[in-house]
């Protein structure tokens, strides 16, 4: 018993504190956004279709949208594509509404939001999806 807890001690006194953990990291971090300051658009959409194509569960898929959307661009069709069909797979409706509404919010103007919706009608069909408009009227 004794031995046990020892081993626990050390084990314990090992390990590196929160806060020492954060410190290593913080780097690491700035070097991964410096890396996509440069990335082209093609890039970034290719990344963001691969990745939720790869994505398993409800988190991963909202976490790429968060952090899709937290970009200084609006998402190429083939990435929303990648991420209605991702949101229906882990079975979440109303996350592949809220990509629309998301797009909504992005776009400079009306046009752009209807060009969207146009461009994604046969996936939006295929997968059964509509629009907040859609639902409760125009907002």
């Amino acid at each position: 018993m004794r031995s046990q807890m020892l081993s626990t001690v050390l084990r314990a006194a090992a390990r590196p504190s929160i806060a020492a953990r954060a410190t290593r990291s913080g780097p690491v971090l700035v070097r991964l956004a410096s890396q996509h300051a440069e990335e082209t658009f093609e890039a970034f959409s290719e990344r963001y279709v691969s990745f939720f194509q790869n994505a398993e569960d409800l988190f991963e898929v909202q976490r790429g949208l968060n952090n899709c959307f937290s970009h200084d661009l609006v998402p190429s069709t083939s990435v929303v594509e990648a991420a209605l069909r991702a949101a229906r797979r882990v079975n979440d409706y109303s996350t592949a509404v809220r990509v629309f509404e998301g797009i909504r919010e992005k776009v400079e103007n009306k046009q752009q939001y209807q060009a969207y919706l146009e461009e994604l009608k046969g996936v939006r069909e295929e997968l059964g999806i509509n629009t907040k408009e859609e639902l409760y009227g125009s907002s």
